[in-house]
Order: structure tokens, then C-alpha cells, then sequence
């Protein structure tokens, strides 16, 4: 064993010790819980004793904490969590940088910025993209992001029209032996991309919109023999489409578009034998130039931690 060594870190205000140590000191005792090192408090200072490799650690940790909070960031488990992963990652990239930029405002007027690297890459790759893939797990924000910057760029005048699709997979596409006429046909299907608009717009502004056909949201078959002009297009559930259905999806791409595809390759509903659309076109396209890829991790869900544990025990085979 290596021989412990001991640093002092300062500590700021009472206030920002408070948020620090978050409630009942949750938040050091989550970093205590990663790192095999004893912390004590004494004064106005934190003592961190360990092995060297774990002390320099947590001793960034803190550090990046303390810029958070003196930017007036209200510190969350979410956010130690992160650090601590960013952190064991052993790269340069810190958490602090992701907060300084605002991308929209839900319509209660709640700011919305990225929360990990990996949306932050996401959000560039739409900027700068005219088509763009979003893959990774549930709970990774593919289809909220790129409805927030769909809704973004209608209010914007970059477009004039979102238009939103996924596959209706569980019915098989046939969607005539549901009961009801087309909206309530496809609407379970397309609720979550309902939900996000709503979050962006509020229900009364979405339901204009669509009135007036600002907002389109179909499932992926009435998007056949169309050309898509000035409008943001999201395809979303694209693991469960079949390599025609992409094929004819990307296509459909015209003149002041963009495309947003987005999905979960692990989560695919495709009959037996059936390759998805998502993985073909990942294999065929990666090379090609001005199309944008994002691959977010279990490090990139933004929801209950436990999230991550669960796919994760999936992914393993557990």
C-alpha cells in the first residue's frame, strides 16, 4: 500500500459550505462512497487523507464544486454524480463548462442547458449539421434535445414547419385495424414527442401550431413521396426502422431542412431476421462528410441514477 498523504482545502462562506455538503452532508458522503479517503471538517477547511491518486481526485472534485456554486449553481446529486464520473474519466473536461450556456426556456420560463458532455457534442452537431444522429440509451435527452432546438429554430424563422415521426412498430404499421381516425391512431405512439413539445410550448400553443400545420407529427409511412423544405425533421425510435424506411426517411431531406435521428440500439422491435434501419445506417453513412454522429453513454442519462445502474446490468448481461 502507498503511503497516505493528507491536503487542506479551504472552504468558502457558510453558505457555500452549506450547498457543498449538500443535505445531511449527502454529497460528500457520495464522494467518500467512490474513493477509498477520510474526510474531516474542521474550521473553515476540509481534510481529504488517502493514497495520493485518490486525494488529487476528490481534491478536483471539491474544486470544481466550489466553481459551480460561486456561479450561483444550485449544486443537485446529478451534478456530483457527474463530476465524480467526468473525473474518473481522467480527462480535462469539467462539468462548470457545460452550464454557462442557455439553450431555449420551457414555458414556465425554466432555462435549458446541457448537462453532460455528450449532449453538449449533441446540441453542436445539430447546430452545425443539416443531418444529424443521436444514439444512446433511454433517459440520454436524444428526443428532448432535438425537439428543444426544433421549437428552437421555428421561433427563430430558421423554419417553417417541425415535423416529427417515429415508426409504429408495435402495430406493425397497419394502422387501420386501430380504432379511432388517424390522429388517434398514431397518437400512442407518438406521445413522448407530444410531451416534449408541451414542456416547450404549453398545450394551448402546441395545439395552434398544429392546427395551423406549423407542427406536423406522423407516423414514419406518411412521410413516403414527400421532399421536406424548410422544415426541422425528427425521426424518432429510428432503431426500429427498417433499411428501407431510413433510407426513404434521408431522403426525403430538402432545400432549408434539417434532420435529427435519434435512438436506442439496444431497444430495437423489429421482428426476428429484420436489421434495423439505425444500425445499417450507422455503418453505411459514418464516412460520410457534413453528416453528424453523437453517441451518448450511460454516463450521458440525465435521469434517477439508478438508471444508469439498470442498463448498465443490462448491458453486461447481469
Amino acid at each position: 500500500m502507498k503511503e497516505p498523504i493528507t491536503v487542506n482545502i479551504t472552504l468558502g462562506k457558510i453558505d457555500e459550505t452549506t450547498s457543498l455538503f449538500g443535505p445531511n452532508d449527502l454529497f460528500i458522503r457520495e464522494i467518500e462512497k467512490h474513493y477509498p479517503v477520510k474526510m474531516v471538517t474542521r474550521g473553515g477547511e476540509i481534510t481529504v487523507t488517502g493514497e495520493i491518486e485518490h486525494v488529487k481526485k476528490v481534491e478536483a472534485i471539491i474544486g470544481e464544486l466550489q466553481s459551480l456554486i460561486r456561479s450561483k449553481h444550485e449544486l443537485n446529486l446529478r451534478d456530483i454524480l457527474y463530476t465524480i464520473q467526468i473525473h474518473n474519466q481522467n480527462t480535462d473536461a469539467k462539468i462548470s463548462s457545460l452550464l454557462n450556456e442557455e439553450i431555449a426556456k420551457t414555458t414556465k420560463g425554466k432555462p435549458i442547458k446541457v448537462k453532460t458532455l455528450g449532449q453538449k457534442e449533441y446540441i453542436q452537431n445539430i447546430r452545425n449539421k443539416d443531418i444529424v444522429f443521436g444514439v444512446g440509451p433511454a433517459g440520454s435527452g436524444k428526443t428532448f434535445l432535438a425537439v428543444v432546438m426544433a421549437v428552437s429554430a421555428l421561433k427563430n424563422n430558421e423554419v417553417k414547419k417541425i415535423i416529427l415521426t417515429r415508426p409504429a412498430v408495435e402495430a406493425g404499421e397497419h394502422l387501420g385495424f386501430l380504432p379511432g381516425d388517424l390522429q388517434e391512431k398514431v397518437d400512442p405512439y407518438l406521445r413522448p414527442l407530444y410531451d416534449a413539445l408541451d414542456e416547450m410550448l404549453g398545450l394551448e400553443t402546441m395545439q395552434k401550431l398544429i392546427e395551423r400545420g406549423h407542427i406536423e407529427i406522423a407516423p414514419l409511412a406518411f412521410m413516403r413521396g414527400r421532399t421536406l423544405n424548410d422544415s426541422f425533421v425528427i425521426l424518432d425510435e429510428a432503431q426500429n426502422t427498417t433499411r428501407e424506411q431510413m433510407k426513404m426517411f434521408l431522403t426525403r431531406l430538402g432545400f432549408g431542412s434539417k434532420m435529427v435521428v435519434t435512438g436506442d440500439i439496444t431497444q430495437i422491435d423489429l421482428p426476428r431476421g429484420k436489421e434495423s434501419g439505425l444500425i445499417d445506417a450507422i455503418k453505411v453513412l459514418q464516412n460520410v462528410q457534413d453528416l453528424g454522429f453523437t453517441f451518448l453513454k450511460e454516463v450521458d442519462i440525465v435521469r434517477h441514477q439508478l438508471v444508469q445502474k439498470v442498463i448498465k446490468a443490462y448491458g453486461d448481461g447481469s
